[in-house]
C-alpha cells in the first residue's frame, strides 16, 4: 500500500513535466496574444524569447500558418499601439 501511494505521488510531481511544453512567458502583457498565440508560439516559434524580435519575425514569417484568432489578436495588439 505505501509503494503504491509513493508511486502515485511519483507520477503526480512528474506529469506536468511530460506535458506538452508551456509557450514562454510574455512581458508584453495583452491577454489576447497569450489566449490566442501560445499554440502557435510553441508550434511555430519555440526557442524565441516571446519579446523578442525574432519572435515578431517568426510571427510574420508564418503569418499564413497561425491560426485565425492569432492573427487577429496580433491586428488588434499592433493597431493598439503594440509593435
Amino acid at each position: 500500500m505505501r509503494s503504491s501511494i509513493l508511486a502515485l505521488g511519483l507520477i503526480a510531481v512528474a506529469a506536468p513535466a511530460l506535458a506538452a511544453p508551456d509557450a514562454p512567458a510574455s512581458k508584453r502583457g495583452n491577454k489576447d496574444l497569450k489566449t490566442y498565440c501560445s499554440g502557435d508560439a510553441v508550434t511555430f516559434c519555440s526557442g524565441n524569447d516571446p519579446d523578442s524580435p525574432e519572435m515578431d519575425a517568426c510571427f510574420k514569417k508564418n503569418m499564413d500558418k497561425i491560426s485565425e484568432n492569432c492573427r487577429r489578436a496580433i491586428k488588434a495588439y499592433q493597431g493598439g499601439g503594440g509593435k
